[in-house]
Formats: C-alpha cells, structure tokens, sequence
C-alpha cells in the first residue's frame, strides 16, 4: 500500500503543470540536477501546504488591498482641528478630541464613525429619487471647577453641512462622564445626572444652547471636518482590516 502511495505522489508531481513550470529544466535557476526543486524555488516552501482555497482568499484579499489603496488611498489622520487636539482609535470605532475655552473649561468630544443614514429627496428641478444623508453621533463633555467635577454633556448629530444637539445632561459630582442615551434605562446609575431632552426646551433657550456651544468651537466648521475625517478613517480601518485577515489566513 506504501509503495502505491509513493507511486501516485510520484505521478502527481510529474504531471503537475507549476512543477514542470517551475523545474531547472524550463527556468536554469539550478545548475546541477542533483539540487532538490524545492531549493531553486524564490519564495518560501509552505505554500506548498496550502489549499487552493486558502490561496484564492489571499489573491482576493490582496488585490481587494490594492484597490482600495490605489482607488481611494487614505491619509494621514489630522492631529489638529482649529484649537482642538484630535486623537485617532486605530482598530475602534470613534475618535476623541480636546481643548481648552477662554473660560478655563476643559471640553472633551468622543466621536463616532458613519453610525447612521437617512434618505432624502434630491434637490433642484430635474432631480429625481433620494440621496444618503450619513450621520455621525458626537458626544460633548465640558468640565468647570479645578476638579473637573462640574460639568455639562452634549449629545449631538453631526450631519455632513450641520451640528444638531439631541440631548443635555448635566453631570453630578460622583459621575464624571455619562454615556450615549441609547433609549429607556432602569439603572440606579441615571439617578446620578439630570437629563434635558433639548426638543422639548423653548426656542430660545434651544438657540442660546447652541450658541454655548459655537462659542467654544463645536459648531457647523467641526461637523464637516468630522465628516471628511471619518471618511478617511473608514478607509484607513477597511485596509487595516483586510490586511489583518490577509495574514490570518497566510499563517
């Protein structure tokens, strides 16, 4: 049985189109006939031990990298946006922010990648049909008192030409940082902040809100920055991505 098996690898190999491509005898690449194949190959002997499979996967992922870095290769992420500090998440979903008003107020702003859409309808006289309007949650920290123990909490909608705030907490002394109101919560915890639901304040207090927030740079201007940095990070994440699984499927 050994042997038949030994004389059906033999066939095998003989007969294989990459090895006849890839024998001294078609390429030169060894000068005597007594080196093993093997030997003359230019890359590493354990692809061998891959399936076809496996090496599909690694050409489509390879060429789906090309791609997107040759179609729409991303940047460099900014640092800086006007007086705010801005700190990537390289492998998270958001990114956070910081500064300092003329005020002495510490601001703090965690932002999310592309977490929503709505449809609306095209603009203009021979428009037809809907375009994607991608939203971005933003949730704005501002911190009084040398502690930072005081402080108010901004829950907002970053559209690609506007800033809408959703939503205001006001921190108490024993909880820093809230999070993002994501529906009704029966927790203890909520009983440590007080929460506002800005559509239901009158509209004068909604526009000296929003004002508050201008004043301190988190305005229209950031939501579009937001917005292109975003898009570059969704790309940086994409290839990030797909070279990750590139090389768990080549290990």
């Amino acid at each position: 049985m050994a042997r038949l098996i030994r004389t059906a690898q033999i066939r095998i190999l003989s007969s294989s189109p990459l090895i006849h491509r890839l024998s001294p005898q078609s390429h030169h690449c060894c000068p005597s006939t007594s080196t093993p194949l093997f030997h003359c190959r230019p890359y590493s002997t354990h692809e061998f031990t891959k399936s076809p499979f496996q090496n599909y996967i690694i050409r489509i992922l390879r060429n789906e990298i090309e791609y997107q870095s040759e179609h729409a290769p991303p940047h460099q992420p900014e640092t800086k946006f006007n007086s705010f500090i801005v700190q990537d998440r390289p492998r998270e979903q958001w990114m956070t922010m910081s500064g300092i008003s003329g005020d002495n107020e510490d601001i703090k702003i965690e932002v999310t990648m592309f977490d929503g859409f709505v449809m609306v309808p095209r603009v203009g006289e021979d428009a037809s049909g809907h375009d994607v309007r991608l939203h971005i949650s933003v949730l704005v920290d501002i911190y009084k008192g040398d502690d930072g123990s005081n402080a108010l909490e901004f829950v907002c909608s970053a559209w690609l030409d506007s800033l809408e705030i959703q939503k205001v907490y006001i921190l108490s002394q024993d909880k820093k940082q809230a999070r993002l109101y994501m529906g009704p919560n029966f927790s203890p915890m909520l009983q440590s902040f007080v929460f506002v639901d800005i559509r239901s304040m009158d509209g004068k207090l909604r526009k000296t809100l929003r004002e508050f927030l201008e004043a301190r740079g988190v305005n229209n201007e950031l939501s579009r920055f937001l917005h292109v940095y975003m898009r570059n990070k969704d790309r940086i994440e994409l290839v990030r991505w797909l070279g990750s699984v590139k090389s768990f499927v080549e290990k």
